[in-house]
């Protein structure tokens, strides 16, 4: 009467367990992680750029309708202070 684990599959799992082993200490297995943190780096350096350009299309645009306010206001008033 054959059992529910044969020869032949201890074998495989112990040929399979041996070969991960193997991965585990080749440190193949931290590749994964080095792209992971790439990727979280990455996108904390996006972050940054797109509220910087926020910060200064803001201002930019804050200053473009100052100055055109103050050459609106040229024409019929004092403009001293713009």
């Amino acid at each position: 009467m054959r059992t529910l684990i044969s020869g032949a599959a201890v074998q495989y799992a112990w040929v399979s367990f041996r070969a991960r082993l193997a991965k585990a200490r080749s440190g193949e297995l931290e590749r994964g992680a080095s792209a992971v943190e790439w990727v979280v780096i990455s996108m904390i350096a996006i972050g940054l750029i797109i509220g910087a350009g926020l910060i200064i299309a803001t201002a930019v645009n804050d200053k473009a309708t100052s100055v055109s306010d103050c050459i609106k206001g040229s024409k019929s008033t004092n403009t001293a202070n713009c």
